[in-house]
């Protein structure tokens, strides 16, 4: 039995490393679809919720947008919040692009950000709805490639992949962009091409009608993971979701450690009540804490030092390969990029936080989201989260 285990993690630390370098060659790169001659007006709708590090250059991105017709809509339910006066600054900067601010009171639901969107909804002039968060930075083709997703007359919805943007050097936040881009992505890649058809929060667009016929914007003020409930309820109507072409990024903002375990268990936590059973594949995204677990089980062998030396090379050569693929560069020209991959111990340090993720979000079923405490939920109609007893600190990220 006791030589059965290190056997056990290599497999792992194999099937780990497999999957990163499939769901790499999964991902759509290079150029945007050419523009087509139908083109039809968007309306993209941003909620605001106080400042981070890089918002305003993801807010510009959307100010930079190459579409001929589109409309920007922005919200705040504190009419004093600090992020309005970064849009009011890019309204002077570009006065062609036509935008709206709402502020004021929004409807009571647990979900704020839903909230948010259903008191700026009334202000969106077009038929097509984009939502996505304030901080991601989108490509100049962002729309275009949108648009050409929706091209089909049976798509009920539009999501996207993301990359993770960080803010700054500290060491969280070049870890969570690592999480982003090293696990998540060739993971959403590979439950793609397997069939599944996620709708992922950083896109999300789709038409007033279709919106009507899954109940509204209402229908997700209770849910935490509203980007999947609204999933859900399209595939529901028989629509299916279709892939934007191009690929955001998203601010990696957390400066401290504490912050970054706080997301990433409130991420890890909803994906368990989500999806329990497929949450168990996730053990293969963190290849070289199972390499290290099988040398320790191993007493240190010879042998599985190799694997631990073969298993560090080959994952930092997946991630280089990946990195030049996307470039990871933000959407408008000021943006930031991550020029280089990250130095190759700190796929190891990332690859044994995500194991300690992974084990802690069995803990409890509790997430910290937006100085609350809340129970994460299935996502089901009848499963709307509710808060849990005491309240946390405030939380730096909207993701």
């Amino acid at each position: 039995m006791v030589a059965v285990l290190p056997a056990l993690a290599d497999a792992l630390c194999i099937a780990g490393l497999a999957q990163h370098a499939i769901g790499a060659s999964l991902i759509k790169a290079g150029p945007g679809p050419a523009p087509r001659g139908n083109q039809p007006a968007i309306t993209l709708l941003k909620p605001l919720y106080g400042t981070e590090p890089l918002l305003e250059p993801a807010l510009e991105s959307c100010f930079l947008l190459d579409y001929p017709a589109f409309q920007l809509v922005f919200g705040a339910e504190d009419p004093a919040d600090p992020a309005l006066a970064i849009i009011a600054a890019l309204r002077r900067r570009y006065p062609q692009v036509d935008v709206a601010v709402v502020t004021g009171p929004t409807p009571p639901g647990r979900n704020r950000k839903i909230a948010n969107l259903i008191a700026m909804l009334p202000a969106a002039k077009h038929d097509l709805l984009v939502i996505s968060d304030a901080d991601i930075h989108a490509r100049p083709d962002y729309l275009t490639a949108i648009a050409a997703a929706t091209d089909p007359a049976d798509t009920g919805l539009v999501t996207s992949f993301y990359t993770g943007l960080p803010a700054s050097p500290a060491l969280p936040a070049v870890l969570g962009a690592m999480q982003i881009n090293h696990q998540f992505l060739p993971g959403a890649a590979i439950a793609r091409a397997l069939g599944r058809r996620d709708c992922l929060g950083a896109t999300m667009a789709l038409s007033r009608a279709t919106l009507t016929a899954i109940g509204g914007l209402p229908a997700l003020l209770d849910h935490l993971a509203d980007d999947n409930v609204l999933g859900q309820r399209v595939r529901a109507l028989g629509q299916p979701i279709g892939l934007a072409r191009t690929i955001p990024a998203t601010s990696v903002t957390e400066s401290t450690f504490r912050a970054l375990v706080r997301h990433e268990l409130r991420w890890a936590r909803t994906i368990r009540a989500l999806v329990p059973g497929a949450y168990w594949g996730l053990i293969a995204q963190f290849p070289l804490f199972w390499a290290l677990a099988g040398l320790i089980l191993a007493d240190f062998a010879t042998w599985a030092w190799i694997v631990l030396a073969l298993a560090a090379g080959l994952r930092y050569a997946f991630a280089r390969r990946l990195e030049r693929r996307l470039g990871l560069a933000g959407g408008g020209t000021k943006a930031p990029t991550l020029a280089k991959t990250a130095a190759p111990w700190l796929f190891l340090l990332r690859d044994g936080l995500s194991a300690i993720i992974f084990v802690a979000s069995f803990w409890s079923d509790t997430v910290d989201w937006r100085g609350q405490v809340l129970h994460a939920d299935s996502g089901r109609s009848n499963s709307a989260f509710s808060p849990a007893a005491s309240p946390v600190h405030e939380l730096g990220s909207k993701r």
